[in-house]
């Protein structure tokens, strides 16, 4: 043990009085569990020439001082004793997140927030920072609970910001008496970093929660209902609602309340003044039939037979010691003073050393606390002090009744010592608490009870007498009732003529409203909120008028609140129950033991209300509907409005600014495009063609492409629109990884030389676009340097499975059988039936499996070698090896060409087995139909997913100069690429496309990219 006498004078600051006396200090090194620290911290200590402490309130601060000051002086040393007020620093998000209008309520669950220190504590700040520089000891004297543990690391985060090496120290203190200080001070020990970290989990969930929910239903609410509610705010918050839910659900219950009619039979005997009535042991009967049977027996034979007279001794239990949620619900009822002006009153008396710390959960007085000392400081009072003296007087002294919970930290709520200068409510709740604390370390009231049964026609009935024999705690204690109940003296086997037996009915009644000490009961009950936080959480929801109170002091469900349970119940999200925020509770309780991580059950608890929110958003109209009944009709959102309150969750990261990009719908039709929310100042966008029919946000992370994270994508497509090998749902990535699907959509913005971008762009490194490849923008054919070729990309390989309609059909490349899309010759067979193809051939699958179906008279569909397509044989040799090819004809966008010599010949193409391709022709219905492809020769089970269109392999006259190089050099390849087409097979006719995106169904005029 290390003992110090410290001498110094104590200074208050921060607006308390100066007083220069000196005091005793002492310490005792719990937290050195290594020898050589410890032999370390006891040399550091004695070098400390000034130590700063520091209390949670002013009060405290003063009165923790004033006992501080009149010890004994062994050693010089100036201690400074300073307050903060409260919580020293706030919680926010950062500054693109703070404006209501900033961003989509969702991004909140994922917004960066950060610590900084409000205006109104600045000063307090900057006297901190300024006696810590002069100090080299710091001791936080804050409340010892999680709030005061929060404050304090608050205190020592900024302390050691100008002075890390500051030593610091924790008093732990339940009362602000000399006996606890002096306790506190032989005690010191390490601030807990646990109970902190649940306060600061608490905060950030609760700023998370709170902002996304009021934000999203105040800006939409407000919209819907402009008349009612136009200016208000409608806040959320994960405790106030499930007490709201608490009301809510009461006052349904008294709604859906039908009543019964009952019946029963009394019996009333009168001797002399006295009267008595037995109660029937059957209580009652819902049949009214059956208990007038009854009763008619009765009167047959209304003789009354004593059959048991019984007595035996009957104890009133004395109150338990008195914990916070006891000490709320007890002065609602009984002094009818609410919860929340209650706890004020108490902190106050708290800190002026009146009472014990009155945020507890303790209900038992540990073995160490002397309680006669506290009783003898009450004896002194005119009102109670002859019951004190009695208390001392009793056999064994104070005798407190033990109840079950223990926090480990505060004893139960207790006077600490007297006084009378106390006026109004004040009075009134030091008075219950003292009264309170007497009435516990008594005795029970004892009395004898008598209880008398008789039978009438075989139906038993009883009464019962009460005798007090002593009142012992009731003398101190008028907040309870025990009263004599005066019977005859009966014998057992005698008989009587009953004055009066009656059949009386009734009705069952309904559960009443809910009081405040109901509310805190369940609140308590179910886990929401602490005991510190019930009165805070109730005033809320009055605040907000989500509630009111009747005349009688009940809690009444307001229209909003109604329709605000009602709404969000109906989602399937039982927000208003306390499931959500119990788990919450109990999870900071072990994050507050060190049993469970910070960061885990932060992340835990925001992913599970993110998912509510979102879920709460997409079903929003239900909210609208609940509250209609209440608020009026509910106004129609403008379409533009809708959107804005829409989520979009972010896809990937812009590569021309950083920020997030997201699918939004177009303003025409329900197609959705891809666009950077720094729109209008960054206009990269992503224009997805007509032929994707619906695109949506995957959850799963595309582990190739950078910067991650980039989220997958659902496509459905319009069947048709795509390669026959490609299914016409998939996933895929847009990052650039996916070389079908930046083929299929046309990814400009992925592309190195399509578009405007200027020199130097960064995006253009990271395989992204700039705001030059936004289709909004005009695009200026400008010179384009030569650029190297893209280096290969993993590709999607589509599976192979059998085409609808015989689309898979195809000509062996080594003959000219007939191929079904089994894979097996087909089997040639003539029209027998009358009509105009009657005596036609065709071709059908042998086994009739495969639904194959081709006319024998159209060959050149089969896709069978079509050597004139190409140029001459001799422009096909080149002295380099055939490379695989990597998709699509246009796979590069202009930065990779194909070398003429490799691609001339369509019976030549090679595929990603670096194998000759086959050549097909598409036979489903559409716009593609009849048009021919190369694709993979070897069985569906084993081929490879290559596929190409055959006319888009042919390369131009004068040399292949590549697609889209140049901006609209595309188009003019497309326009040139041979004057062979004459001796091109016959092929269906295409439909018209655009000039600017080449999708059919539009014109320029038209086109969504112009």
């Amino acid at each position: 043990m290390l003992i110090a006498h410290l001498l110094g004078r104590s200074t208050l600051r921060a607006g308390l009085p100066r007083v220069r006396p000196s005091f005793f200090w002492a310490t005792r090194s719990r937290w050195c569990s290594d020898t050589a620290k410890g032999a370390d911290m006891i040399r550091s200590r004695a070098q400390i020439k000034r130590v700063l402490c520091v209390a949670e309130k002013n009060d405290a601060a003063k009165g923790i001082s004033e006992i501080m000051s009149g010890g004994r002086a062994r050693r010089n040393v100036t201690v400074t004793m300073t307050s903060v007020s409260g919580h020293l620093l706030g919680l926010e998000f950062k500054a693109p997140f703070q404006k209501w209008h900033s961003c989509n309520p969702v991004l909140l669950f994922d917004a960066e927030v950060e610590k900084y220190c409000p205006d109104n504590m600045i000063q307090i700040k900057r006297t901190l920072e300024k006696e810590a520089r002069q100090c080299q000891a710091l001791i936080i004297w804050t409340d010892c609970d999680r709030e005061g543990e929060n404050i304090g690391f608050e205190i020592i985060d900024v302390c050691k910001a100008v002075k890390p090496s500051l030593q610091i120290f924790r008093a732990k203190f339940s009362e602000i008496t000399p006996n606890s200080i002096r306790r506190a001070c032989e005690t010191l020990t390490e601030p807990n970093c646990n109970i902190s970290d649940a306060v600061d989990v608490r905060q950030e969930l609760d700023l998370r929660i709170g902002a996304s929910f009021t934000r999203f239903q105040t800006l939409r609410l407000q919209k819907i209902f402009p008349e009612s509610l136009a200016n208000q705010l409608i806040s959320y918050g994960s405790c106030q609602f499930p007490t709201l839910g608490f009301v809510v659900e009461r006052f349904k219950a008294i709604q859906a309340f039908i009543p019964e009619t009952f019946y029963k039979i009394k019996v009333l005997h009168e001797v002399e003044e006295d009267s008595v009535e037995f109660s029937w042991k059957r209580n009652r009967l819902f049949h009214h039939t059956a208990c007038l049977v009854l009763y008619q027996i009765c009167m047959e034979d209304p003789i009354a037979t004593v059959t048991s007279v019984t007595s035996k001794p009957k104890s009133k239990w004395r109150p338990l010691p008195l914990d916070t949620v006891e000490l709320e619900k007890l002065a609602s009822r009984k002094l009818r003073i609410n919860a929340k002006e209650t706890m004020k009153i108490a902190e106050k008396l708290y800190t002026q050393g009146f009472i014990s710390y009155p945020r507890t959960e303790t209900n038992i007085f540990p073995a160490n606390l002397p309680l006669t000392p506290l009783v003898e400081q009450q004896a002194q009072s005119p009102e109670w002090g002859t019951f004190a003296q009695r208390v001392l007087d009793q056999p064994g002294g104070p005798n407190p009744r033990q109840g079950k919970n223990s926090d480990q930290a505060h004893p139960p709520i207790h006077p600490t010592k007297y006084t009378n200068m106390l006026q109004g409510n004040e009075a009134r709740v030091y008075e219950f608490i003292v009264r309170h604390f007497l009435a516990c370390v008594s005795q029970d009231a004892l009395g004898q009870e008598t209880v008398v049964e008789i039978e009438i026609a075989q139906e038993k009935f009883s009464a019962s007498g009460l005798m007090i024999i002593a009142r012992n705690y009731l003398d101190v204690y008028p907040y309870e009732r025990w009263s004599t109940k005066l019977i005859p003296v009966y014998e057992q086997g005698s008989q009587f003529q009953p004055s009066a037996i009656e059949m009386v009915d009734g009705q069952t009644s309904p559960p009443q409203l809910l009081t405040e000490a109901d509310l805190i009961s369940l609140m308590e009950k179910h886990g929401i909120g602490t005991d510190a936080t019930h009165a805070d959480h109730i005033e809320t929801i009055k605040s907000r008028m989500y509630v009111g109170l009747t005349a009688d002091q009940r809690f009444l469900p307001g229209e909003l609140g109604m329709g605000l349970v009602e709404g969000y119940n109906s989602m399937g999200y039982e927000m208003s129950k306390p499931n959500l925020r119990a788990e919450l509770e109990a999870d900071l309780k072990l994050v507050s033991e060190g049993r469970k991580d910070k960061r885990s059950v932060l992340q835990h608890h925001i992913q599970k209300y993110k998912t509510v929110f979102m879920e709460s958003v997409r079903k929003a109209k239900k909210l609208d509907e609940a509250l209609s009944p209440y608020l009026g009709a509910a106004h129609e959102l403008p379409e533009a409005a809708q959107q804005d309150m829409e989520i979009h969750l972010p896809v990937r990261k812009c590569p021309n600014c950083g920020r997030d990009m997201v699918l939004k719908k177009k303003k025409e039709g329900n197609s959705k495009f891809l666009t950077c929310v720094g729109f209008p100042a960054c206009k990269t966008a992503v224009w997805f063609p007509d032929t994707v029919l619906e695109v949506s946000r995957d959850d799963s992370i595309c582990p190739t492409c950078q910067p991650s994270p980039i989220h997958m994508l659902k496509f459905k497509f319009r069947r048709g629109s795509v390669p026959p090998m490609m299914p016409l749902e998939l996933v895929g990535c847009i990052g650039g990884c996916d070389e079908t699907l930046r083929e299929v959509l046309d990814l400009k913005y992925l592309r190195g030389g399509g578009g405007s971008r200027g020199p130097g762009d960064a995006a253009g490194r990271n395989g992204g676009g700039g705001a030059g490849d936004d289709p909004l923008s005009p695009r200026l054919p400008r010179p384009q340097p030569p650029r190297p070729p893209l280096p290969p990309v993993p590709a999607w390989t589509p599976q192979p499975r059998p085409p609808p309609g015989g689309s898979g059909v195809g000509v062996d490349a080594s003959s000219d059988a007939i191929v079904c899309n089994c894979g097996q010759d087909a089997l040639l067979l003539t029209v027998r039936k009358d009509g105009p193809n009657q005596g036609r051939q065709f071709y059908k699958c042998s086994s009739g499996t495969c639904n194959f179906f081709l006319w024998a008279d159209q060959p050149s569909q089969q896709g069978a070698p079509q050597q004139s397509r190409g140029p001459p044989l001799s422009a096909q040799r080149s002295p380099q090896p055939p490379r695989p090819s990597l998709g699509f004809g246009n796979t590069s966008g202009g930065s990779r060409g194909h070398d003429a010599s490799a691609a001339g010949h369509m019976g030549q193409a090679m595929c990603n087995c670096n194998d000759n391709a086959v050549t097909r022709t598409v036979q489903k219905d559409g716009p593609n139909k009849g048009r021919m492809f190369h694709t993979c020769g070897k069985p569906r089970d084993q081929q490879c997913g290559f596929f190409q269109w055959a006319d888009e392999n042919v390369p131009p006259p004068g040399g292949f100069r590549g697609f889209n190089a140049g901006g609209d050099g595309g188009k003019k390849a497309r326009k040139t690429m041979g004057d062979d087409a004459a001796n091109r097979p016959p092929a269906a006719k295409k439909p018209r496309t655009c000039g600017i995106c080449h999708m059919p169904g539009h014109t320029r005029v038209t086109c969504p990219q112009r």
